[in-house]
């Protein structure tokens, strides 16, 4: 039987579907974000004259940071990753994006497939990772 779960302590997804849904032993993580909790976004900031800043590489290793909360609630780790689909809004940060992606994985380290996207669903977001797991005999539920 599949299982679903809004992990709490993260960003409430901004639709009716689950973090992470586990079928048999895979593991299937929605689109994850650099929002929080609080809604704010990490590696976004806007100053007092309206000028955005937004940082790929702090929005990377939050997302992929958020990834293992996701895997670590359900008996799963980053180790556990088969599969990983980036969206980038702007190609332009693909240099930054696999720089932090770099100092997670290396070529033992998922699939992974990168493309780029007009827009995701809040303008300061630069990128958006899905990702499959394959959890490991005796995993944890």
């Amino acid at each position: 039987m599949a299982e679903s779960r809004v992990v709490p302590g993260l960003a409430v997804p901004r639709g009716t579907f689950p973090h992470v849904k586990v079928a048999g032993d895979l593991i299937f993580v929605s689109g994850t974000s650099s929002r929080a909790a609080d809604n704010s976004i990490v590696g976004a900031s806007v100053d007092e004259m309206g000028t955005r800043s937004l940082d790929i590489k702090a929005q990377t290793r939050a997302v992929i940071e958020t990834i293992r909360r996701i895997l670590r609630s359900v008996g799963a780790d980053l180790g556990d990753l088969v599969q990983v689909t980036t969206y980038l809004v702007n190609m332009n940060d693909f240099g930054g994006y696999n720089e932090v992606y770099a100092e997670y994985f290396d070529e033992t380290g998922p699939t992974r497939t990168t493309v780029a996207v007009h827009q995701l669903p809040h303008p300061h977001l630069l990128l958006e990772i899905q990702a499959v797991a394959h959890r490991r005999t005796g995993g944890a539920r």
